[in-house]
C-alpha cells in the first residue's frame, strides 16, 4: 500500500504497493498524481518516472529523485509522464498525470541525489568562498550578456561594460614577442625557467621609466603576471588576522580577495557590505575622496587612482593626507595605479611621488590599458625595502617568499613584450593607444552631458561615471542592454555607495562608441 508519510519523509530507495484502487486514493481530477516540493529554503522538485516492466505485466516502477533545479529536464521517451517548465514562484506542490489503464500492482522507488552525482569527498568547502554574495561582478554582465544575445540573436551587441581593451597591439610590440617566441625555437635563444621576480633588464627599465628620482630601484619591483593577480598575492601575503579598507566604490577584487582570504565577517544584506571591513565613502559630495576624520584605523587601506569605476584621480594634497593618515595610524596602502597613464597634468602617476610614501605604501600596475596587454598578461608590484612590519621584518622579503613559492614568473614571451612597450617607440605606440581611448570618453562624456546626465570622471581615466538619481544601477543596466543592445556596468557592483550610477567604458572600436552614443540619444532624448 502507499506510505502513510509525506513524500519528502520516505527513506531514500524505499517502494511501496498498491492496488489499482489504493492508487486511485490519489487520484486528481481523474488523473493519478505523485509529484511536489519538499518545503525548504531550497525547493526540491520530487521527479516522478515510471515505466512498464513488460507489455504482459501489469507492474509499475515509478522511480522519485529529488532534483535541484528551477527547471525539469525532459524525460526519456521511454516515460510516460509529462513535465512541463515551471519558475516554481511561490508555489508548493505540483501535480503529473500520469495514465494507468492496465490495472496491477505499483512499486514506488525514492532515490538519492547521490545515485546520480556520485561519490562525495569528506572535506568541507571552504567557508568564506561561501560568504561570497554572487558570482564575480564581470563574468556575471557577461553572462547576461550572452543570454540577451540568445534573445536577440541578430541584435550588434556593443559592450562598453567591461574594461577591455579593443585596440590591437602595436607592432613594436608584437614584434618583440613574436622574435622572442621564434629564438624559443633555437639553441642558442631557448631559455627555461627565469627569475620569479623577473627578468633583470625588464625591472630597471621599470625603475628608470615610470620611477625615476622617486627613490625606487630594480629590485623594489616584482615583474608579475598582472595587477589582478598580485592583489591576491598580496592578500595572502597579509593573511586572514590583518582588517582592511576600500574606496566605496572601488574594483571588486580587493573586497572578494579579502573574503576568501578570511579577513571579513559575513555579508549584511541590510547594509549592503561585509563585516570587518572599512568602506570608505567616495562620492560626488567628497570629491571621490574620503573623509578620512571618519574613517577607523584598519591595517591595509586600498586605494585605486584613476580610481575604477569613478574615473576620479586623487590630487597631490589628497594623496599627502593619505599617506601621513597611513603613516598616524601604523597602516599599509595598497596603491592601484592600473591607469596612470591616463593622468594628465600635476596629478601624481605614482604614490611615490609623496613624501614618506615609501615607508606606508606598495604600489602595483599593469601594461593591459596602455598596450592592450589584458590578454598577454604582464603587470608589476613595488614593494620598498623601507617599508617593514611592527617587528621591523622588511616586508619585501615576505612578498619575495610568497612570489617564488607561488609563481614562476612572468612568461619570457610577455616580458619582451614589456621591454618593447618601454623602449622610446614602444612609449609613444603607448601614448597614441591611450589617446585613442581618451578621444572615445570625451564623445561619451559629451553625448550624456547633452542628454542632461550629471557625468563623473573621464579626464584621467577611460571611464565615464553616471548619475541616474533615484533609480537601481542593475534596473538602468538592464534598460539600457533592453533597448539599445549596449552592456554597461551597473554603479553597485563595485559596491554600496555606486548605487544610482552606471559605469560606461570608453574601450571599444570608434565606430561602435559613436553607434552606443547614437543609440543612447535616442534612448533618453
Amino acid at each position: 500500500m502507499f506510505p502513510k508519510k509525506p513524500y519528502h519523509q520516505l527513506p531514500l530507495n524505499s517502494h511501496c504497493v498498491t492496488t489499482r484502487a489504493e492508487l486511485s486514493n490519489v487520484t486528481h481530477g481523474g488523473t493519478k498524481t505523485w509529484l511536489g516540493f519538499r518545503p525548504t529554503k531550497k525547493h526540491f522538485l520530487l521527479h516522478l518516472h515510471y515505466s512498464l516492466l513488460s507489455s504482459q505485466s501489469n507492474h509499475f516502477v515509478f522511480t522519485m529523485s529529488l532534483l535541484q533545479h528551477h527547471h525539469v529536464t525532459p524525460l526519456s521517451s521511454s516515460s510516460s509522464a509529462l513535465f512541463a517548465q515551471n519558475n516554481f514562484a511561490g508555489v508548493r506542490t505540483q501535480s503529473v498525470n500520469v495514465s494507468t489503464k492496465k490495472m496491477g500492482v505499483c512499486k514506488c522507488v525514492a532515490a538519492s541525489p547521490a545515485e546520480q552525482t556520485a561519490y562525495k569527498t569528506k572535506v568541507s568547502r571552504n567557508g568564506n568562498i561561501a560568504k561570497l554574495q554572487a558570482g564575480y561582478l564581470f563574468p556575471e554582465i557577461g553572462r547576461r550578456k550572452a543570454a540577451h544575445m540568445l534573445k536577440y540573436p541578430d541584435a550588434q551587441v556593443i559592450s562598453l561594460g567591461i574594461g577591455d581593451t579593443t585596440e590591437p597591439i602595436p607592432e613594436v610590440i608584437t614584434s618583440a614577442m613574436a622574435k622572442r617566441a621564434f629564438d624559443l625555437s633555437t639553441v642558442e635563444g631557448y631559455s627555461g625557467y627565469g627569475a620569479e621576480q623577473g627578468e633583470k633588464q625588464l625591472r630597471a627599465k621599470l625603475a628608470s621609466t615610470f620611477y625615476a628620482n622617486l627613490g625606487i630601484e630594480e629590485d623594489d619591483i616584482f615583474v608579475s603576471d598582472g595587477a589582478k593577480s598580485d592583489i591576491s598575492r598580496l592578500q595572502v601575503l597579509f593573511g586572514s588576522n590583518v582588517t582592511m579598507a576600500v574606496q566605496d566604490p572601488s574594483y571588486p577584487a580587493y573586497v572578494d580577495s579579502s573574503v576568501i582570504i578570511g579577513q571579513t565577517g559575513q555579508f549584511q544584506k541590510d547594509i549592503e557590505k561585509f563585516a570587518n571591513i572599512e568602506y570608505m565613502k567616495c562620492s560626488p559630495e567628497n570629491d571621490f575622496f574620503p573623509d578620512l576624520s571618519k574613517v577607523s584605523r584598519t591595517d591595509i587601506i586600498f586605494f585605486c587612482s584613476p580610481n575604477n569605476p569613478t574615473g576620479s584621480a586623487a590630487s597631490r594634497e589628497q594623496l599627502i593626507k593619505l599617506v601621513n593618515f597611513a603613516k598616524d595610524n601604523g597602516s599599509i596602502i595598497v596603491y592601484d595605479s592600473a591607469y596612470a597613464m591616463y593622468v594628465s597634468g600635476d596629478t601624481p602617476k605614482s604614490i611615490f611621488e609623496i613624501p614618506g610614501a615609501r615607508e606606508v605604501a606598495i604600489e602595483t600596475a599593469s601594461f593591459s590599458k596602455y598596450a592592450g596587454f589584458t590578454g598577454v598578461r604582464l603587470g608589476w608590484t613595488v614593494v620598498p625595502k623601507e617599508l617593514k612590519y611592527s617587528d621591523g621584518h622588511p616586508v619585501a622579503k615576505d612578498f619575495n617568499r610568497i612570489v617564488c613559492t607561488g609563481f614562476n614568473g612572468a612568461s619570457n614571451i610577455a616580458q619582451a613584450g614589456g621591454l618593447a612597450c618601454l623602449s622610446p617607440e614602444g612609449l609613444e605606440a603607448m601614448h597614441e593607444v591611450v589617446g585613442f581611448y581618451k578621444e572615445n570618453t570625451k564623445i561619451i562624456v559629451d553625448t550624456f552631458t547633452s542628454l542632461g546626465f550629471t557625468v563623473y570622471g573621464g579626464k584621467h581615466a577611460p571611464y565615464v561615471w553616471v548619475h541616474f538619481p533615484g533609480r537601481s544601477s542593475w534596473d538602468v543596466f538592464s534598460e539600457i542592454l533592453e533597448k539599445t543592445h549596449v552592456v554597461t556596468t551597473p554603479g553597485s557592483g563595485f559596491g554600496p555607495a555606486g548605487e544610482g550610477f552606471v559605469r560606461v567604458s570608453a574601450f571599444g572600436h570608434r565606430d561602435n562608441v559613436l553607434e552606443a552614443c547614437r543609440r543612447f540619444k535616442e534612448l533618453y532624448k
